[in-house]
């Protein structure tokens, strides 16, 4: 099924794509550094296979195109006599596709002056259909809308948060919603999203395994800076509204700057730069958000111990991953974490509050397992 775990799953092998200098396989057409571009009167005989920051096809590709980008874009003067195919980070067509198109993207856009010969699948954040489409139509999205001018030679199948369909859009098949759609993906790099089956492991190995490496990046985390996880919790208990609400507006507002940024041929390189730091702060943000929740929870026994915090506020966050809901306590522990974070690298600390214990700041507590 072509669900958000995929979405995010592309999106992380479109920024491993982007970040690195463009590559195509075929005969004619060399990349120019992240660049891959086909312009306008040029013809491009065969399959073209391309992978980089931008994929811009102004010509015309007399074949199939399979791509891996940060955009893909097929101008108004742009034709693609073949089949369309691949994943990035924004998709617009304004030429003509004569195969069938499948494709997976953070948005995408079929203009007005857009037309696919086949039919189309598809699966992103957003997709706007203002064009023609000869065969049907099967999207998944959060935001759908199908504009006035849409022309689907046949049926369309759709799974949708939002859908608006213009009484104007001329649907030959009539347009259907249809709950947990299945969408089968395009090919990453050869393997079929949505139709790759690996080993069956059970659950506990990888909940496992994630709170043996969270344990380890929390060591490092509280050996080498003691003090600033010590401010870093005292915000966190002391200041926990305050800082669930700092990180809810970091957690909306960077992946809009982030998305802003991809959508501009500039900004791409910035934006899977900063996709990458994000996650990874975001990782850095739990493990404080784990050793917030163990710090409150060991305080309501009246007990102070960072590297007992540490483990059970870890150990209870990876039992919430077999608990119904639990990923909604998880998720108010990241936000937490995320806001403490980002406000003790302001230089706050919560020595000002009184609800909550903070971390002890001498050495370590009789009993405890590290100095």
């Amino acid at each position: 099924m072509f669900n958000r775990t995929t979405l995010v799953a592309i999106f992380l092998a479109v920024l491993v794509v982007g970040s690195v200098a463009g590559v195509a396989t075929a005969q004619q057409a060399p990349p120019a550094g992240g660049a891959i571009v086909i312009g306008e009167g040029e013809t491009y005989t065969g399959d073209l296979e391309a992978a980089g920051g931008s994929v811009i096809i102004a010509g015309t590709v007399d074949g199939d195109v399979s791509v891996a980008a940060g955009s893909v874009i097929v101008t108004d003067t742009g034709e693609v006599t073949g089949t369309l195919e691949g994943v990035a980070g924004s998709i617009t067509i304004s030429g003509i596709v004569g195969g069938d198109v499948n494709l997976a993207a953070g948005a995408i856009l079929l203009r007005d002056t857009g037309t696919i010969g086949g039919s189309m699948e598809a699966g992103a954040g957003e997709i706007r259909l203002d064009g023609a489409v000869g065969g049907d139509v099967t999207v998944g999205a959060e935001t759908l809308i199908v504009g006035p001018t849409a022309q689907i030679g046949g049926a369309m199948e759709y799974d949708a948060v939002t859908a608006t369909i213009d009484s104007g859009a001329a649907i030959a098949g009539g347009a259907t919603q249809v709950d947990d759609l299945n969408i089968v993906g395009p090919p990453v790099f050869g393997i079929p999203v949505g139709q790759f089956e690996g080993p069956v492991i059970p659950q506990w190995v990888f909940t496992g395994y994630w709170l043996l490496t969270n344990l380890v990046l929390g060591a490092i985390i509280v050996l080498v800076a003691p003090s600033f996880a010590r401010r870093v919790t005292g915000l966190g208990t002391k200041k926990a509204v305050r800082s669930g609400g700092v990180g809810l507006l970091l957690f909306v507002a960077i992946p809009i700057v982030l998305l802003v940024l991809l959508l501009t041929i500039i900004g791409i390189p910035l934006s899977f730069a900063g996709g990458l730091g994000f996650l990874l702060v975001l990782w850095i943000a739990s493990i404080y958000g784990a050793l917030v929740f163990g710090t409150w929870a060991l305080s309501l026994a009246d007990y102070e111990n960072r590297w007992a915090a540490l483990f059970l506020g870890l150990f209870v966050l990876a039992l919430l991953d077999f608990v119904p809901f639990g990923s909604i306590v998880d998720f108010v522990v990241l936000l937490v974490g995320l806001g403490a974070f980002a406000l003790a690298l302001r230089g706050e600390s919560g020595d000002d509050g009184d609800e909550s214990v903070t971390m002890p700041d001498e050495g370590p507590q009789e009993g405890s397992p590290m100095a």
